[in-house]
C-alpha cells in the first residue's frame, strides 16, 4: 500500500493507508489507464472492495448451500454452478488480498499471487463458457446425445486449461517473469499510484487474458441470443405483465451467469472510459451476488431445503410435506409428445430439459434448473427425482 501516512500523538501511532486499485484493472485494455481522476479512482476502489467482499460472501453461500444439501447438486447444472462459484470466490478473495500482499515486497510471493489471480480469472471465464456449452447441448443437441463422464470432462477443461496457460507463462518467462509488482491507480496528472501484483508483460496480458476472454465472450453471446430466441418464441398463457417480468428475469439471470457484463471493458475508451469503468466495477465485482440471487436464493427447491433445515416455527417446512416425499414416489416416463408440448407451452425459465440416456430406447425428460433461466439437462441420478417433483406439484 504505497501511500502511507502516520499520525503520532503521545504513545499512540496511527498508520493511514490509501489503496486505489479498482476491479477494472483486470481487464484494463489500455494498459494502464491514466484517464481517471483521483476522486473517481477512490470511488471505483470503494465500489470494488465492497463489491468483491459481498461477492465473495455470496459465492461462498452458494457453494455451501449446494454442498450441504445433496438433493440440490444431483443435476449437471448445479455441479457446473458450484465450480463457477468456486472460481469467483477465489478470484474475489485474491483480488482483495493482492494489494496487501504486494506491500511485503517479496518477489516470489508477488509472482505467486499474480499467477493465482491470473489462474482464477481464466477459470471464471472458462466456467462461464462451459455454461454456454452446456446450454447448447441442452437446447440444440437434446436428442441422441450422450457424453460419458460429462462433469469430469468439464472439470478437466474448466480447471485444466487455465492451469496449462499459467504454467506455460511461468515456464516461458522464467528468467524475466511476466508476473510481478507494478504501480497502478495513477490519475490524469500521473499522480498517486499503488503497488499491485499482476501481469507485467503486455503480450502475455493481451494473448492470455484479452484474447481468451474474447473467445469465451463470442461463444457466450451466441448462446445468449439462442436462449433469448427460445424465450421470445414461447406463446405462454400468462398475461402480458407476467410475460414481461419473466423475460426480464431470464435476461438478467443469463446476463450474469454468462458474464455478459465483462464486455463493458471493450467500451472503456476515450470519453466513455469513466462511465464504462463504473459499470464494469459495479456489475462484475458483484457478479457473485447476482448469481446467488438468481441461481440460488430464487430457486424453489433451494428455498424449500432452507425452510426444512434452517428455519423454525411457522417458516419451517415439515419433513412429511408433499415436496419432501417426491424422492420416494414413482412416476411414468414422459413421452416425446408430452416433452414437445411442455417445451412449446412454457418459457425457458420455467421448463427444464435433459439429454438422452445411454440407452437409445429411453425417452428425454425435463428437469427444472431454476425458475428464471435457461433450459438445462440433468444427469441420470436426478431424473426420477425431477419427474416426481413435477408430478407432486
Amino acid at each position: 500500500w504505497s501511500e502511507l501516512k502516520t499520525d503520532s500523538s503521545g504513545l499512540e501511532t496511527v498508520c493511514l493507508c490509501s489503496h486505489r486499485t479498482h476491479f477494472g484493472l483486470l481487464m484494463d485494455i489500455s494498459r494502464p489507464c491514466q484517464q481517471i481522476d483521483e476522486p473517481d479512482n477512490r470511488i471505483l476502489t470503494f465500489i470494488t472492495y465492497i463489491g468483491c467482499g459481498i461477492s465473495a460472501i455470496c459465492s461462498a453461500a452458494t457453494l455451501l448451500t449446494y454442498i450441504a444439501f445433496e438433493k440440490l447438486r444431483r443435476d449437471y447444472p448445479s455441479k457446473i454452478l458450484m465450480n463457477l462459484s468456486t472460481a469467483l470466490l477465489f478470484l474475489n478473495l485474491i483480488f482483495l488480498l493482492d494489494g496487501w500482499l504486494a506491500s511485503f515486497d517479496i518477489p516470489g510471493l508477488c509472482i505467486t499471487v499474480a499467477a493465482l489471480l491470473h489462474f482464477f480469472l481464466l477459470a471464471t471465464f472458462t466456467w462461464m463458457g462451459l455454461e454456454a456449452v452446456h446450454m447448447y447441448i441442452a437446447l440444440v443437441k437434446v436428442f441422441n446425445t450422450y457424453i460419458r463422464r460429462y462433469i469430469l470432462k468439464f472439470c478437466l477443461v474448466g480447471w485444466g486449461v487455465p492451469a496449462i496457460i499459467v504454467a506455460i507463462v511461468l515456464a516461458s518467462t522464467y528468467k524475466k517473469s511476466a508476473y510481478g509488482k507494478d504501480l497502478y491507480g495513477k490519475d490524469a496528472s500521473r499522480q498517486g499510484s499503488d503497488t499491485f501484483c499482476w501481469i507485467l508483460d503486455n503480450t502475455v496480458f493481451y494473448v492470455t487474458v484479452v484474447a481468451f476472454f474474447i473467445l469465451m465472450f463470442i461463444m457466450n453471446v451466441a448462446m445468449f441470443i439462442v436462449v433469448m430466441m427460445q424465450i421470445c418464441g414461447r406463446n405462454g398463457k400468462r398475461n402480458m405483465r407476467e410475460e414481461i417480468l419473466r423475460n426480464v428475469r431470464s435476461v438478467a439471470s443469463l446476463t450474469f451467469l454468462l458474464g455478459m457484463t465483462w464486455g463493458f471493458a471493450f467500451f472503456a475508451w476515450g470519453p466513455l472510459n469513466l462511465a464504462f469503468m463504473y459499470l464494469f466495477a459495479i456489475f462484475n465485482s458483484l457478479q457473485g451476488l447476482f448469481i446467488f440471487v438468481f441461481h440460488c436464493a430464487m430457486k424453489e427447491n433451494v428455498q424449500k431445503q432452507w425452510r426444512r433445515q434452517l428455519c423454525c416455527g411457522k417458516l419451517r417446512l415439515a419433513d412429511n410435506s408433499d415436496w419432501s416425499k417426491t424422492h420416494t414416489n414413482t412416476t411414468k416416463k414422459a413421452s416425446s409428445d408430452n416433452l414437445g408440448k411442455s417445451l412449446s407451452s412454457s418459457s425457458i425459465g420455467s421448463n427444464s430439459t435433459s439429454w438422452t440416456s445411454k440407452s437409445k430406447s429411453s425417452s428425454n425428460t425435463f428437469f427444472k434448473r431454476n425458475s428464471n433461466t435457461e433450459n438445462v439437462f440433468t444427469d441420470k441420478s436426478s431424473i426420477k427425482f425431477a419427474q416426481a417433483d413435477r408430478k407432486s406439484t
